[in-house]
């Protein structure tokens, strides 16, 4: 299990190498649903489309009611079959947007209306503001959790 945290600390630092090293011996130890998803996505981020497939379709095999494996693997065969077709492009944003992952369906979306599909410009307006609601969100949390003072566990003394 240590290799699987480490490897998840090494993806959000984005050293995504390391990250697959670790995911790597994390499968080695233990063929498991969460080590070959993680596997997955670096290869995913990698642009190592054909591993990304293998390891998501393994992942599947083990784990078949996973959403989000069933849509990483139909969103790494999609690249991996025409990478530069805008249609597939924008398909690809809105399951990525259907599923949250907002920054790169707006990635996506961005793609496709560079190479003609006008309807993307909606959606990249659209994106892009759930994408700004949800930073201002996180930013209010944030905000208000510096506000709130800790409850003292210690009885004040009386005033005398």
């Amino acid at each position: 299990m240590r290799c699987l945290e480490q490897g998840t600390q090494k993806l959000e630092e984005n050293d995504l190498e390391g990250a697959k090293e670790l995911y790597k011996r994390s499968v080695e130890i233990k063929r498991n649903a969460s080590s070959l998803f993680n596997l997955g996505v670096t290869h995913y981020h990698l642009k190592e489309f054909d591993d990304a497939i293998a390891a998501w379709k393994e992942s599947i095999e083990l784990q078949p009611d996973s959403p989000d494996t069933h849509t990483n693997l139909a969103s790494a065969i999609a690249v991996s079959l025409a990478p530069e077709d805008p249609e597939i492009a924008f398909n690809l944003a809105a399951v990525l947007e259907a599923t949250g992952q907002l920054e790169e369906a707006l990635t996506h979306y961005k793609r496709a209306k560079e190479n003609g599909v006008e309807r993307a410009a909606m959606h990249i307006r659209n994106v892009s503001a759930k994408i700004l609601g949800k930073n201002l969100k996180a930013a209010q949390e944030v905000e208000l959790n510096q506000t709130q003072q800790p409850v003292s566990d210690t009885p004040k003394k009386p005033e005398s």
